[in-house]
């Protein structure tokens, strides 16, 4: 981007982020867009030019950063053998074929905690990782599923990781009873080990961390809830409408860095009966709606996504939201990422948010709300417990002045 650009186009993105590819992807960018998007004929002579353009190892890499190695796959064995070289192919159906066996442990754990769970009555529902790739895709492993992430009610949370614990998971951080209950309040998940594998099991009673002021309602989650089938056994997991505002926050948190997440986000349009005119009234009063526009915009530049005229009528109009999608955009196609640390990161994710109040309250959390860094760099006692907001003051401030690189801890994302 250029100076007259970047002088052009504010709010802009982060200035401190890095390349995690070299230089621009060129064509491996514009070829794997087209794969995954919903119009993959609009690449003309497909099959000669990606035999004479492509370097087809910096593909499979760029592939594998934005989880769609599977995709991709399906994708060019469905063109036939003259699509691409053997040697790219084999490859990519080995990484398919890691990542279907990889699906079906995480299938078989899934369902056994989820049995478990349901067992002692506690409410649970698995919404993404398998199940959104079942959902989405038809096909468990279409995504390339890391972990289990599984929503809880807060009042259920003890009891639950009880049981997962009973299972043979292994807590990821262990805490104090006092920092516990604080981190009901001002956290979102627990993580827990298993197999040999980090952060295997996410338990979640939010659906993101406090400081992001982006206030769900789980109890509402909870009631919207549709039912799906997974490998035979009955799960419940949120609402489409639902799905589509808490993947377009989480993509946003992420500054949209994989597009995995907006292959999510295009199949979800494809549903013809999605409620167009609840989303949007929910975007609203979230606060979120410069968010689900950033990320329908990306959505539909990148892979073709169709956004009806209910969101359209209002995206037009928002200049802001044009702005951070097209500088986004060509980010992510100059291979960048962003640190999630970063002062400037979190300047973005005030820009993000439209409403004044919002921005505020995110200031507010995230200088105020101390996190695990500082119950480790101090032992307070219980009754002190409070004190904890005046030490995260001190290590922010300490921090800005020392001037690591511009970054502040966050508490945990």
């Amino acid at each position: 981007m250029t100076a007259s650009q970047s002088q052009k186009a504010a709010p802009e993105l982060p200035s401190d982020i890095a390349p995690t590819t070299g230089a621009s992807p060129g064509a491996e960018w514009k070829l794997l867009l087209a794969a995954i998007s919903a119009s993959p004929e609009k690449v003309d002579d497909w099959p000669g030019r990606l035999q004479q353009n492509v370097d087809w190892p910096k593909l499979l890499r760029l592939a594998d950063h934005h989880g769609v190695s599977s995709l991709l796959y399906q994708s060019l064995f469905s063109m036939g053998d003259s699509a691409a070289p053997a040697e790219a192919l084999q490859s990519l159906q080995r990484r398919h074929e890691i990542n279907v066996h990889k699906c079906l442990f995480l299938t078989r754990e899934l369902v056994r905690v989820l049995d478990n769970l349901d067992s002692l009555g506690i409410e649970v529902m698995p919404y993404k990782g398998v199940v959104l790739s079942q959902t989405l895709y038809g096909d468990m492993a279409l995504r390339q599923s890391g972990d289990m992430d599984l929503l809880v009610r807060a009042s259920d949370l003890p009891r639950a990781k009880k049981n997962v614990c009973e299972l043979g998971y292994t807590p990821h951080l262990t805490l104090s009873e006092a920092a516990e209950s604080a981190y009901v309040r001002s956290g979102y998940e627990c993580t827990f080990d298993h197999a040999g594998s980090r952060n295997f099991l996410e338990l979640q009673w939010a659906l993101q961390p406090n400081f992001y002021s982006v206030d769900f309602g789980v109890s509402g989650v909870f009631s919207r809830a549709v039912t799906v089938s997974l490998a035979g056994r009955q799960a419940k997991t949120p609402s489409p409408e639902d799905l589509l505002l808490i993947l377009s926050a989480h993509a946003a948190k992420h500054v949209w860095g994989r597009l995995i997440w907006l292959c999510d986000i295009a199949q979800l349009t494809k549903r013809p009966d999605l409620n167009w005119d609840w989303i949007t009234s929910q975007a609203k009063a979230l606060g979120i709606e410069r968010i689900m526009h950033v990320t329908l915009l990306l959505a539909k530049s990148l892979l073709g996504a169709e956004i009806p005229p209910s969101p359209n009528s209002t995206l037009l109009s928002d200049a802001a939201s044009h702005t951070l999608a097209d500088n986004i955009r060509i980010e992510m196609a100059n291979g960048v990422s962003c640190n999630a640390e970063s002062l400037d990161y979190f300047r973005l994710m005030m820009r993000l948010r439209e409403r004044r109040a919002d921005r505020l309250r995110f200031l507010w959390r995230l200088t105020f709300t101390p996190g695990p860094g500082e119950w480790e760099a101090i032992q307070l006692p219980a009754r002190l417990f409070p004190l904890y907001r005046v030490v995260r003051l001190w290590r922010l401030t300490a921090r800005w002045f020392r001037g690591r690189s511009g970054t502040v801890s966050a508490p945990p994302l």
